[in-house]
Protein backbone atom coordinates (compact mmCIF):
# COMPACT_ATOMS: atom_id res chain seq x y z
CA UNK A 1 0.00 0.00 0.00
CA UNK A 2 1.07 3.36 -0.59
CA UNK A 3 1.06 6.17 1.71
CA UNK A 4 -2.48 5.67 3.47
CA UNK A 5 -2.16 7.91 7.35
CA UNK A 6 -1.76 11.98 7.64
CA UNK A 7 0.15 13.70 5.11
CA UNK A 8 3.22 14.90 6.11
CA UNK A 9 2.58 18.30 6.83
CA UNK A 10 -0.38 16.79 8.94
CA UNK A 11 1.77 14.39 10.80
CA UNK A 12 3.49 17.77 11.80
CA UNK A 13 0.25 18.72 13.05
CA UNK A 14 -0.91 16.03 14.66
CA UNK A 15 -0.94 15.18 18.47
CA UNK A 16 -2.60 11.89 20.27
CA UNK A 17 -5.79 12.17 22.21
CA UNK A 18 -4.61 9.18 24.38
CA UNK A 19 -5.56 10.25 27.90
CA UNK A 20 -3.17 9.65 30.53
CA UNK A 21 -3.84 8.04 33.70
CA UNK A 22 -3.64 10.32 36.24
CA UNK A 23 -2.04 7.99 38.75
CA UNK A 24 0.33 6.64 35.81
CA UNK A 25 3.85 7.90 37.77
CA UNK A 26 2.56 5.95 41.39
CA UNK A 27 1.97 3.36 39.01
CA UNK A 28 5.25 2.90 37.85
CA UNK A 29 6.48 4.16 40.88
CA UNK A 30 5.14 1.28 42.77
CA UNK A 31 5.80 -1.68 39.70
CA UNK A 32 10.03 -0.43 39.95
CA UNK A 33 9.81 -0.37 43.39
CA UNK A 34 8.21 -3.99 44.06
CA UNK A 35 11.01 -5.34 41.14
CA UNK A 36 13.93 -4.01 42.59
CA UNK A 37 12.93 -5.38 46.41
CA UNK A 38 14.62 -8.87 44.46
CA UNK A 39 18.39 -8.37 44.08
CA UNK A 40 19.86 -8.18 40.58
CA UNK A 41 21.70 -10.46 40.67
CA UNK A 42 23.19 -9.78 37.16
CA UNK A 43 25.46 -12.77 36.19
CA UNK A 44 27.92 -12.77 33.01
CA UNK A 45 29.38 -16.03 31.67
CA UNK A 46 32.17 -15.65 28.94
CA UNK A 47 30.93 -17.88 26.04
CA UNK A 48 32.96 -19.09 22.89
CA UNK A 49 31.42 -17.32 19.63
CA UNK A 50 34.75 -18.48 17.84
CA UNK A 51 35.04 -14.88 16.75
CA UNK A 52 38.08 -13.01 17.47
CA UNK A 53 37.50 -9.42 17.47
CA UNK A 54 34.48 -9.49 19.85
CA UNK A 55 34.24 -10.84 23.74
CA UNK A 56 30.49 -11.77 24.60
CA UNK A 57 29.10 -12.67 28.23
CA UNK A 58 25.86 -14.67 28.73
CA UNK A 59 23.89 -12.75 30.73
CA UNK A 60 20.70 -13.65 33.41
CA UNK A 61 19.65 -11.12 35.71
CA UNK A 62 16.52 -10.63 37.48
CA UNK A 63 13.65 -8.84 36.02
CA UNK A 64 9.74 -8.38 37.12
CA UNK A 65 9.35 -10.71 40.03
CA UNK A 66 12.56 -11.61 40.58
CA UNK A 67 11.70 -13.78 37.15
CA UNK A 68 15.61 -14.63 35.92
CA UNK A 69 15.75 -12.79 32.00
CA UNK A 70 18.51 -13.45 29.83
CA UNK A 71 20.56 -11.08 27.51
CA UNK A 72 23.93 -10.76 25.42
CA UNK A 73 26.67 -8.52 26.08
CA UNK A 74 29.24 -8.66 23.39
CA UNK A 75 32.52 -6.24 23.65
CA UNK A 76 35.59 -5.06 21.60
CA UNK A 77 37.72 -7.89 22.22
CA UNK A 78 40.71 -5.67 23.35
CA UNK A 79 38.32 -3.36 25.79
CA UNK A 80 40.45 -2.69 28.66
CA UNK A 81 38.54 0.39 30.20
CA UNK A 82 34.70 1.48 30.44
CA UNK A 83 32.83 1.77 27.33
CA UNK A 84 29.84 3.91 26.12
CA UNK A 85 27.05 1.53 26.49
CA UNK A 86 24.34 0.56 23.86
CA UNK A 87 21.33 -1.24 25.38
CA UNK A 88 19.03 -2.81 22.48
CA UNK A 89 15.23 -4.31 22.76
CA UNK A 90 13.93 -6.89 20.02
CA UNK A 91 11.01 -6.80 17.70
CA UNK A 92 7.68 -8.25 18.16
CA UNK A 93 7.64 -12.21 18.20
CA UNK A 94 11.68 -12.03 18.30
CA UNK A 95 14.55 -13.25 20.80
CA UNK A 96 18.17 -12.58 21.73
CA UNK A 97 19.49 -14.71 19.12
CA UNK A 98 22.63 -15.84 19.21
CA UNK A 99 25.78 -13.74 19.91
CA UNK A 100 26.61 -13.88 15.96
CA UNK A 101 23.72 -11.60 15.22
CA UNK A 102 24.91 -8.65 17.12
CA UNK A 103 28.14 -7.17 16.18
CA UNK A 104 27.57 -3.20 14.75
CA UNK A 105 27.61 -1.49 18.35
CA UNK A 106 30.99 -3.15 19.21
CA UNK A 107 32.61 -3.00 16.24
CA UNK A 108 31.63 0.68 16.77
CA UNK A 109 34.08 0.39 19.69
CA UNK A 110 30.77 0.39 22.04
CA UNK A 111 29.77 -2.20 25.06
CA UNK A 112 26.33 -3.97 23.60
CA UNK A 113 23.82 -5.67 25.65
CA UNK A 114 20.65 -6.97 24.00
CA UNK A 115 17.73 -8.22 26.09
CA UNK A 116 15.66 -11.18 25.88
CA UNK A 117 12.06 -10.46 25.37
CA UNK A 118 10.20 -12.77 27.65
CA UNK A 119 7.93 -15.60 26.19
CA UNK A 120 9.02 -14.68 23.12
CA UNK A 121 12.06 -15.71 20.66
CA UNK A 122 10.27 -18.49 18.57
CA UNK A 123 8.83 -16.36 15.62
CA UNK A 124 11.96 -15.13 13.76
CA UNK A 125 15.74 -14.82 14.20
CA UNK A 126 17.92 -17.00 16.17
CA UNK A 127 15.39 -17.41 19.28
CA UNK A 128 15.32 -17.04 22.59
CA UNK A 129 15.54 -18.37 25.43
CA UNK A 130 13.51 -16.23 28.67
CA UNK A 131 10.15 -17.87 29.94
CA UNK A 132 7.26 -15.60 31.05
CA UNK A 133 6.16 -17.54 34.21
CA UNK A 134 3.11 -15.65 34.56
CA UNK A 135 -0.20 -16.54 33.43
CA UNK A 136 -3.03 -14.56 32.71
CA UNK A 137 -7.00 -14.40 31.68
CA UNK A 138 -8.00 -15.60 28.34
CA UNK A 139 -5.95 -13.94 25.50
CA UNK A 140 -6.20 -13.41 21.80
CA UNK A 141 -3.62 -15.57 20.47
CA UNK A 142 -0.28 -13.00 20.69
CA UNK A 143 1.37 -10.82 23.33
CA UNK A 144 -0.92 -7.63 23.10
CA UNK A 145 -3.99 -8.87 25.20
CA UNK A 146 -2.37 -11.14 27.80
CA UNK A 147 -3.46 -9.48 30.91
CA UNK A 148 -5.04 -7.01 29.43
CA UNK A 149 -7.91 -7.57 31.86
CA UNK A 150 -6.23 -4.58 34.52
CA UNK A 151 -2.84 -2.40 34.15
CA UNK A 152 -1.77 -4.73 37.08
CA UNK A 153 -1.73 -7.95 35.05
CA UNK A 154 -0.67 -6.97 31.35
CA UNK A 155 2.23 -8.29 29.94
CA UNK A 156 4.06 -5.17 28.98
CA UNK A 157 4.36 -4.46 32.65
CA UNK A 158 6.53 -7.25 33.07
CA UNK A 159 8.22 -6.55 29.74
CA UNK A 160 9.10 -2.86 30.63
CA UNK A 161 10.54 -3.84 34.01
CA UNK A 162 12.51 -6.32 32.73
CA UNK A 163 13.49 -3.15 30.42
CA UNK A 164 14.57 -0.99 33.02
CA UNK A 165 16.23 -4.24 34.74
CA UNK A 166 18.28 -4.42 31.47
CA UNK A 167 19.88 -1.56 31.44
CA UNK A 168 20.66 -1.70 35.60
CA UNK A 169 22.33 -5.13 34.41
CA UNK A 170 24.36 -3.89 31.69
CA UNK A 171 25.29 -1.09 33.83
CA UNK A 172 26.51 -3.34 36.78
CA UNK A 173 29.38 -4.73 34.29
CA UNK A 174 33.09 -2.95 34.90
CA UNK A 175 33.54 -2.80 31.54
CA UNK A 176 30.25 -0.46 30.62
CA UNK A 177 29.95 3.31 31.84
CA UNK A 178 26.66 4.00 32.86
CA UNK A 179 26.88 7.67 32.34
CA UNK A 180 27.21 7.36 28.42
CA UNK A 181 24.04 4.61 28.11
CA UNK A 182 22.36 4.91 24.88
CA UNK A 183 18.82 2.65 23.95
CA UNK A 184 17.29 2.12 21.13
CA UNK A 185 15.41 -0.86 19.05
CA UNK A 186 13.05 -1.35 16.40
CA UNK A 187 9.59 -1.77 16.16
CA UNK A 188 8.70 -3.41 19.26
CA UNK A 189 11.95 -2.68 20.87
CA UNK A 190 11.18 0.60 20.07
CA UNK A 191 8.11 0.91 21.83
CA UNK A 192 10.56 -0.57 25.06
CA UNK A 193 12.90 2.13 23.92
CA UNK A 194 10.78 5.15 24.26
CA UNK A 195 9.29 3.34 27.53
CA UNK A 196 12.88 2.87 29.45
CA UNK A 197 13.47 6.61 28.33
CA UNK A 198 10.64 7.76 30.52
CA UNK A 199 11.44 5.29 33.08
CA UNK A 200 15.24 5.68 33.61
CA UNK A 201 16.07 9.27 33.85
CA UNK A 202 19.83 9.48 33.49
CA UNK A 203 20.17 8.12 29.94
CA UNK A 204 22.38 10.14 27.47
CA UNK A 205 20.29 9.31 24.37
CA UNK A 206 17.50 7.02 22.97
CA UNK A 207 16.90 5.93 19.20
CA UNK A 208 13.62 4.38 18.81
CA UNK A 209 12.92 3.44 15.95
CA UNK A 210 9.65 2.70 14.15
CA UNK A 211 8.05 2.47 17.39
CA UNK A 212 5.54 -0.34 17.87
CA UNK A 213 3.37 0.28 20.91
CA UNK A 214 2.25 4.32 20.70
CA UNK A 215 -0.70 5.88 20.50
CA UNK A 216 -3.16 2.99 20.93
CA UNK A 217 -6.50 4.96 20.22
CA UNK A 218 -5.28 5.62 17.21
CA UNK A 219 -3.64 3.03 16.26
CA UNK A 220 -6.16 0.11 16.81
CA UNK A 221 -8.54 1.93 15.05
CA UNK A 222 -6.51 2.84 12.08
CA UNK A 223 -4.66 -0.06 10.92
CA UNK A 224 -5.70 -3.91 10.69
CA UNK A 225 -2.12 -5.26 10.16
CA UNK A 226 -1.13 -7.45 13.46
CA UNK A 227 -0.08 -6.79 16.41
CA UNK A 228 -1.78 -4.06 16.59
CA UNK A 229 -4.67 -5.86 15.30
CA UNK A 230 -4.73 -8.53 18.20
CA UNK A 231 -6.24 -5.64 20.06
CA UNK A 232 -9.41 -5.44 17.95
CA UNK A 233 -9.61 -9.31 17.45
CA UNK A 234 -9.91 -9.72 21.59
CA UNK A 235 -12.76 -7.19 21.58
CA UNK A 236 -14.62 -8.24 18.35
CA UNK A 237 -14.77 -11.45 20.78
CA UNK A 238 -14.88 -9.64 24.38
CA UNK A 239 -18.03 -6.98 23.27
CA UNK A 240 -18.37 -3.99 25.91
CA UNK A 241 -14.65 -4.48 26.92
CA UNK A 242 -13.52 -1.58 24.91
CA UNK A 243 -13.44 1.16 27.75
CA UNK A 244 -11.73 -1.62 30.17
CA UNK A 245 -9.40 -2.38 27.47
CA UNK A 246 -8.46 1.51 26.78
CA UNK A 247 -7.94 2.14 30.42
CA UNK A 248 -5.26 -0.95 30.51
CA UNK A 249 -3.46 0.24 27.16
CA UNK A 250 -3.13 3.91 28.61
CA UNK A 251 -0.73 2.86 31.07
CA UNK A 252 1.94 1.62 28.48
CA UNK A 253 1.19 4.05 25.58
CA UNK A 254 4.55 5.30 24.51
CA UNK A 255 3.48 8.80 23.76
CA UNK A 256 2.76 9.08 28.17
CA UNK A 257 6.47 7.57 28.82
CA UNK A 258 7.41 10.04 25.49
CA UNK A 259 6.31 12.75 27.87
CA UNK A 260 8.67 12.23 30.30
CA UNK A 261 11.29 11.51 28.14
CA UNK A 262 14.60 13.36 29.43
CA UNK A 263 17.46 12.65 26.81
CA UNK A 264 18.17 13.30 23.42
CA UNK A 265 16.10 11.14 21.21
CA UNK A 266 16.52 10.13 17.01
CA UNK A 267 13.00 8.56 15.85
CA UNK A 268 12.30 6.88 12.88
CA UNK A 269 9.41 6.25 10.96
CA UNK A 270 8.18 5.31 7.22
CA UNK A 271 5.31 7.01 5.33
CA UNK A 272 3.71 3.54 3.82
CA UNK A 273 3.87 1.52 7.40
CA UNK A 274 0.87 0.04 8.06
CA UNK A 275 2.46 -2.12 11.13
CA UNK A 276 2.78 1.07 12.84
CA UNK A 277 1.52 3.89 11.38
CA UNK A 278 3.69 6.71 10.79
CA UNK A 279 0.91 9.10 12.79
CA UNK A 280 1.19 6.85 16.28
CA UNK A 281 5.26 7.17 15.49
CA UNK A 282 4.91 11.27 15.22
CA UNK A 283 2.51 10.77 18.32
CA UNK A 284 5.37 9.63 20.71
CA UNK A 285 7.64 12.09 18.46
CA UNK A 286 5.48 15.05 19.41
CA UNK A 287 5.03 13.87 22.84
CA UNK A 288 8.87 13.84 23.60
CA UNK A 289 9.79 15.92 26.20
CA UNK A 290 13.61 16.90 25.58
CA UNK A 291 14.10 19.45 23.22
CA UNK A 292 16.96 17.69 21.23
CA UNK A 293 15.04 15.34 19.15
CA UNK A 294 14.84 15.02 15.33
CA UNK A 295 12.69 11.85 13.14
CA UNK A 296 14.12 10.34 10.27
CA UNK A 297 11.27 9.68 7.60
CA UNK A 298 11.08 7.34 5.10
CA UNK A 299 8.80 8.10 2.39
CA UNK A 300 8.44 5.07 0.40
CA UNK A 301 8.93 2.18 2.92
CA UNK A 302 7.06 -0.22 5.00
CA UNK A 303 8.03 -1.32 8.41
CA UNK A 304 11.51 -1.98 7.80
CA UNK A 305 11.78 1.72 7.74
CA UNK A 306 15.13 2.84 6.65
CA UNK A 307 16.96 -0.29 7.60
CA UNK A 308 20.85 -0.29 6.94
CA UNK A 309 20.48 3.36 6.41
CA UNK A 310 18.98 4.05 9.60
CA UNK A 311 21.86 2.05 11.01
CA UNK A 312 23.99 4.39 9.50
CA UNK A 313 21.99 7.16 10.70
CA UNK A 314 22.27 6.34 14.25
CA UNK A 315 26.00 5.18 14.15
CA UNK A 316 26.80 9.10 13.12
CA UNK A 317 24.35 10.78 15.47
CA UNK A 318 25.35 8.53 19.06
CA UNK A 319 28.48 9.97 17.99
CA UNK A 320 27.41 13.19 19.69
CA UNK A 321 26.45 11.99 23.07
CA UNK A 322 28.72 9.07 23.80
Amino acid sequence: MAQFDLTPEELQEYRSESVEPEDFDAFWSKTLREAREHDLDARFERVDTGLSTVTTYDVTFAGFGGHPVKGWLTLPAAAAEPLPLVVEFVGYGGGRGLPVEHLLWASSGRAHFVMDTRGQGSAWGGGGGTADPVGGAPAYPGFMTRGIDAPENYYYRRVFTDAVRAVEAARSHPLTDASRTVATGTSQGGGITIAVGGLVPDLAAVAPDVPFLCDYPRATTLTDRHPYREIGLYLKTHRGRAAQVRRTLSYFDGVHFAARGTAPALFSTALEDQTCPPSTVFAAFHSWAHEDKRIEVYDFNDHEGGGPYQDEAKLRWVRAYT
